[in-house]
């Protein structure tokens, strides 16, 4: 089937240029990671302690087999007309109804998405679980095994520098490749990357953390671009904040399965998981969309409009749908990202990079070196996943809380408010230190702020980055965001690797706290309010209204 142009139709969902490519690399791939589980199996009776183990030829085999498979699956999802991709799909406007009810497709692709970003956010969360069981089997340093020779803070550090790499890089690729294939080829990455759990050396294991993380680093941007580009108007803030939330429900998760795992099948299995996860959002392929914009950039504009249909969109024509004069200009006189510094959008872009360095600094230095810091007092490894567990549970319905506020009272004032609330709580807690360690409770009740202000603050990041621009600057400004958050966490985990140690808890609360108090006197001067504003109208020509 082809439309006007000759272009092959692939369905409302967008299928794929070259699917036998695509589906014969996705085998290769899933079979690749299968077959490095015969080595992990015959360590049980070593406790799965696996450090020094020659690889096996099955385990050379599966990696051959996942290269292969992977470039299999990048020629399978390329477009057959690359040429001036990127200027058709800037050109391009999108509209969704202001006034358009949810619909089951809705419903579908949220339910997806939500998924794809736990799964997403489960990856890096990872590192800190991982990270005492890996210096224990290797003989690293770190704070509870001082006497190694190598940090242990090169795993996580290798893994945040791969998310920040794939958060940049993987705004131009939605452009290329569409919204649809960049989640999928993350995927696929999610899938084969499980493979770190099988690695015998401490060096593969630091290799493939950084792969792992250019997937994981790009998704999240990508997923909310697309979700801001398909759900209503009055629905789009609260919705898309609500899904960001699931940050608390992936660290819920990861925190589980390290107290119930980790005792009997060690560290690893906390990466072997990733396996059927990513399996399970390549299967869950056809209720996500593709991009409407990427689809009438590539010429197919009858599959557009069907899928602008189905998810009560119309594609923008006439006067009233140009692309705004500022994003034009911007567009216009400079390339990359730096054409979200031009002047109608310098105020904006500072003070979402302020908050995404906050919030970089307590995902990737306060939270992930949390277990490790609790272990400095005198909590056990699985104590405290169950404290973090238990206190990440209740911050649960405060991300319902902070996804009405965004989307029904103002997102400008939410952001606001939630920086502030948890700088305070952050500074509180450095200046408190060690003396709540033997109150469970008084723990529980302590780390509840911060934690919930890491999932709220990365959800309205998120949320309100794919909402500030334009949509020439849409997927940019996203990535921009995403990008920026994981350099805090690179900043730290540097410091870390430089000082063979981790910070102390009150340093990790004050390196957080101090942006984030940053961000909410810089979203107060310079962020405009997106609630109840269509996409392409949020242009900060003119003074945000005060708080």
């Amino acid at each position: 089937m082809a439309d006007a142009r000759g272009h092959r139709s692939y369905g409302t969902g967008g299928g794929f240029p070259r699917p036998v490519l695509f589906w014969a690399g996705a085998a290769a791939c899933t079979t690749g990671a299968l077959l490095h589980l015969p080595m992990y199996l015959h360590a049980r009776h070593m406790g799965y302690r696996m450090a020094g183990m020659p690889m096996d030829a099955a385990m050379l085999t599966g990696m051959g087999l996942i290269l292969a498979g992977l470039a299999a699956v990048t020629a399978g999802l390329l477009p057959r007309q690359a040429g001036a991709l990127r200027r058709r799909v800037v050109s391009v406007r999108v509209r969704a109804l202001d006034d358009a009810p949810l619909r089951p497709a809705h419903a579908a692709l949220l339910a997806v998405l939500s998924l794809a970003v736990t799964i997403d956010v489960m990856k890096p969360m990872t590192l800190s679980f991982v990270a005492p069981g890996v210096a224990a089997e290797y003989g690293l340093a770190s704070p509870l095994h001082p006497g190694g020779d190598v940090p242990v803070a090169w795993l996580p550090l290798a893994g945040i520098t791969g998310t920040m790499t794939g958060s940049f890089l993987w705004g131009p690729l939605g452009d290329r490749i569409g919204r649809r294939g960049s989640i999928l080829l993350a995927g696929v990455l999610f899938a084969t990357t499980s493979v770190c759990g099988a690695m015998p050396g401490f060096a593969w294991n630091v290799a493939m953390c950084f792969v792992m993380g250019t997937a994981a680093g790009g998704l999240i941007p990508i997923a909310f671009t697309l979700l801001a580009e398909t759900v209503p108007q009055r629905h789009r803030g609260w919705l898309m904040v609500l899904i960001g939330g699931n940050v608390t429900v992936a660290y819920v998760l990861t925190s589980w399965l390290a107290a119930t795992l980790t005792p009997t099948y060690s560290w690893r299995i906390l990466w072997l998981v990733g396996l059927p996860t990513g399996v399970l959002l390549i299967v869950l392929n056809r209720w996500i969309p593709e991009s409407p914009r990427y689809l009438l950039a590539t010429g197919r504009t009858e599959q557009a409009r069907q899928v602008l249909a189905r998810y009560g969109a119309t594609v923008g024509t006439g006067p009233q749908d140009a692309v705004p004069a500022p994003a034009a200009a911007a567009s216009g006189a400079a390339r990359g990202y730096r054409r979200l510094f031009a002047a109608a959008f310098r105020g904006p872009t500072l003070a979402l990079t302020v908050l995404a360095l906050g919030a970089g600094l307590m995902a990737y230095g306060f939270q992930m070196w949390l277990p490790t810091n609790l272990g400095r007092l005198g909590i056990t490894e699985v104590s405290s996943d169950r404290v973090l567990r238990d206190s990440a549970l209740i911050s649960l319905p405060l991300n319902v809380l902070t996804a009405l506020l965004y989307g029904l009272w103002s997102s400008r004032r939410t952001v606001i408010a939630l920086s502030a609330l948890t700088a305070g709580a952050l500074v509180a807690l450095a200046a408190l230190g060690p003396t709540v360690a033997g109150h469970g409770l008084g723990l529980r009740l302590l780390l509840l702020v911060p934690l919930w202000g890491i999932s709220a603050t990365a959800a309205v990041m998120a949320a309100y980055s794919s909402e500030a621009y334009p949509t020439p600057l849409r997927a940019l400004g996203s990535s921009w965001s995403a990008g920026t958050s994981k350099a805090g966490g690179v900043l730290i985990l540097a410091l870390s690797v430089a000082a063979v140690t981790v910070p102390p808890l009150g340093v990790t609360a004050l390196l957080g706290a101090v942006p984030l108090a940053l961000a909410a006197v810089a979203f107060a001067v310079f962020g405009p309010e997106t609630r109840g504003r269509a996409l392409d109208e949020v242009v900060p020509e003119a003074a945000p209204a005060r708080a």
